[in-house]
């Protein structure tokens, strides 16, 4: 059962095309450039761009299970064409905040359920993963980092769990392969089982990276301006709401790797080494 990729050049997307090509999955994968694509040797790799929907059909002839990312364009476009192509189960890197109540109403949220909802539109069989907060996230604060030995942080005391992209990526993999059934938790809130404060991830990946770095808090009007930087004036104000919210309790740790791979998920020390590259 071939399974397409698509994003797989992305921070998960690459993990999920190695973890699915180490298990001997027959698998494809999709890049708006195949050839530039810089994928493992003997993978397929076709031209797909979400954004122009004449390139989809090509793209999942003879694909039976998708991987993908929310776009912000193309999804309805890409749910008509797999149905077309008789596609029989999507995996979608959806967002927990989806799950949380008070984020019902921000830019991130109602994005990523429009998303969900084409998917249930179309008719397809499909699984959410949703992670709440990428430990890879932490990578916008590198630049600074590595050219000022500074970390500019909105709240640097609110807690989150972050999660390692490999254990997004794995949960991804357990769906894609039947390990278990959407009821058995792989659409749960998707976290870390640490909660740390922004503060600590920053020491943590000072300690990884072998330096010392300062941290400088931002007011929310300034946080707001950084964020747009990464995406629109409504997205950058839903991260604020949510790091505001993580001051008091709202951004939760779940055992929901713990639950779907039978193990502790990959603590936020071990993403910090694995990444301590890009803050030298």
């Amino acid at each position: 059962m071939t399974t397409l990729v698509i994003g797989a050049r992305g921070s998960v997307g690459r993990h999920v095309l190695d973890q699915l090509v180490e298990a001997g999955e027959p698998v494809r994968a999709s890049a708006r450039n195949p050839a530039s694509a810089d994928l493992p040797p003997g993978v397929p790799v076709v031209a797909a761009d979400l954004t122009r929907p004449e390139t989809l059909a090509a793209a999942l002839d003879g694909v039976r299970q998708v991987f993908l990312y929310v776009t912000s364009r193309g999804m309805a476009d890409f749910a008509d064409a797999a149905r077309a192509a008789g596609v029989e189960h999507v995996v979608l890197l959806s967002s927990g905040s989806v799950l949380l109540p008070y984020a019902q109403a921000n830019a991130i949220s109602l994005a990523h359920r429009a998303a969900e909802r084409m998917l249930a539109a179309a008719g397809l069989r499909w699984t959410p993963i949703r992670p709440l907060v990428f430990a890879s996230n932490a990578l916008t604060w590198s630049y600074s980092i590595r050219k000022e030995g500074v970390a500019r942080l909105l709240h640097p005391d609110a807690v989150t769990a972050p999660i390692h992209e490999r254990d997004i990526a794995q949960v991804a993999v357990a769906a894609l392969t039947g390990q278990r059934s959407q009821a058995g938790g792989l659409s749960d809130l998707l976290t870390g089982e640490e909660s740390l404060s922004q503060r600590r991830q920053v020491e943590l990946i000072g300690e990884a990276a072998g330096r010392s770095i300062r941290i400088e808090e931002l007011t929310e009007a300034q946080a707001l301006d950084d964020f747009e930087r990464f995406g629109s004036r409504e997205a950058a104000a839903a991260v604020v709401e949510f790091i505001t919210a993580a001051t008091e309790g709202g951004s939760p740790a779940t055992d929901t790797v713990r639950q779907v791979l039978g193990r502790p998920p990959l603590p936020f020390a071990r993403w910090a080494a694995d990444h301590a590259a890009a803050f030298v």
